[in-house]
């Protein structure tokens, strides 16, 4: 079971929130804490891979908080808004690993199936550390309803998985975010839903929210019953996305250049910003399943606060950082690049930022290098004294909580793969 914090003193809500995740008890508790004093505790000694926040204005200062330490709050966060605009929200929210923005109107509705996406797709959110330590590809597949707002959800959490394991940098996240949810929409909207360029034209002539037109066409039993499947390969080098609808198709090689448009556009942008965004852009003859991948190359590591005013070292390529039976005296924080490790003449693996740490277990130890270190091309580490490192954690404790346990999270998982 994972706990859920949640940040509400909204009695009322946490009632129905609570009711919500009763049916899902196996998987999921919520821990409901009233103020921003004991939720960002919680939040760094606990370290849940999902939260819960009951958005108010006065809870920007814990958005901060959480945007300023992305190292530790790698997870999500499920947003509860009310009147709140929607695209403003977001803007607040940059920086935040957001899972769904849920209106408290729809809660009964929405968190539901929040809960159901996390239960059935759980690598997707919380085998960060796994993927990393075996430098392994993971797959998976969606099947997706026509409802955006599940589109929504499965692009979040494929956007922050990619983001939180340092594939990709802030940036390329959401404009892969925006591409991806864009080419779900087509495939929900033009492909199941059957939705011409020109009917949803003069649809919006008329009306400003392209959504209820899908609600409209889901009242056929036969649209409502078709789905979206998307499935996914994500290695240490690249990301691989296919999406097929089960529609009819469409011609695309004629409108391959007819979507040079404005990407605020409402409408007619979902071909041209995957091209824009992504690599390798792909479809299927009958044009009902679209292909695409993403390089991992060039993204470097999120600096933890802590960490910020100490020294950065480059290495140049084939470069030794440090070699097997030296003293151990520095901690390296990778920010980019690659690192080879080799003990006893023997290449044992290759390390990247989504790994962290350089040296840290002789660091802890008080033993002497156990490896050498040698980069694969240009690199950047954050070199940290041990006393630098002591001083981190007394000023933030919840960094050694951390780090601890990910050195356990690592022990465990190497002792699994050689049993």
């Amino acid at each position: 079971m994972r706990n859920i914090a949640v940040l509400s003193s909204d009695q009322d809500l946490n009632d129905r929130i609570q009711k919500i995740v009763a049916p899902f008890d196996e998987d999921f508790n919520a821990i409901f804490l009233g103020d921003r004093e004991s939720f960002v505790q919680y939040l760094n000694y606990e370290l849940p891979e999902i939260d819960i926040i009951n958005y108010r204005a006065e809870v920007d200062e814990t958005l901060e908080i959480i945007k300023h330490d992305p190292w530790l709050h790698f997870g999500g966060s499920i947003v509860i808004f009310d009147h709140e605009n929607e695209e403003e929200l977001l803007k607040r929210l940059g920086g935040v690993n957001i899972v769904a923005l849920i209106q408290k109107a729809r809660l009964e509705s929405y968190l539901p199936k929040v809960l159901q996406v996390l239960r059935e797709n759980r690598s997707i959110l919380f085998q960060r550390d796994i993927h990393a330590l075996l430098q392994s590809n993971l797959s998976g597949t969606f099947e997706i309803e026509n409802d955006p707002f599940e589109a929504s959800v499965y692009s979040n959490l494929i956007a922050n998985f990619l983001f939180n394991s340092n594939l990709i940098g802030l940036e390329r996240k959401e404009n892969f975010y925006a591409a991806l949810m864009e080419l779900i929409i087509n495939a929900i909207e033009h492909g199941n839903c059957r939705v011409t360029y020109e009917e949803k034209k003069a649809y919006l002539r008329e009306n400003s929210d392209a959504m209820r037109l899908i609600n409209e066409k889901n009242q056929d039993p036969e649209i409502q019953n078709k789905r979206v499947h998307v499935s996914y390969r994500i290695t240490p080098r690249k990301s691989s996305v296919k999406i097929r609808d089960e529609g009819e198709g469409f011609d695309w090689r004629a409108y391959e250049n007819e979507y040079e448009v404005d990407v605020d556009q409402l409408h007619g942008r979902g071909i041209m910003m995957a091209r824009h965004y992504l690599s390798r852009l792909t479809y299927n003859d009958r044009g009902n399943e679209v292909s695409f991948e993403i390089d991992h190359i060039d993204e470097v590591n999120v600096v933890p606060r802590v960490f910020t005013n100490m020294e950065e070292v480059s290495f140049e390529d084939g470069q030794v950082v440090f070699q097997q039976g030296e003293k151990s005296s520095h901690l390296y924080y990778i920010i980019s690049g690659e690192f080879n490790i080799i003990a006893n003449g023997r290449a044992i693996s290759t390390l990247t930022p989504a790994d962290i740490f350089l040296g840290e277990m002789s660091f802890l130890l008080n033993n002497r290098r156990s490896a050498t270190v040698v980069t694969v091309g240009r690199g950047v580490c954050i070199r940290i004294s041990k006393e630098a490192f002591i001083n981190a954690i007394k000023e933030q404790p919840h960094y050694g909580i951390f780090l601890a346990r990910l050195l356990a999270q690592r022990l465990d998982q190497i002792h699994e793969i050689t049993l």
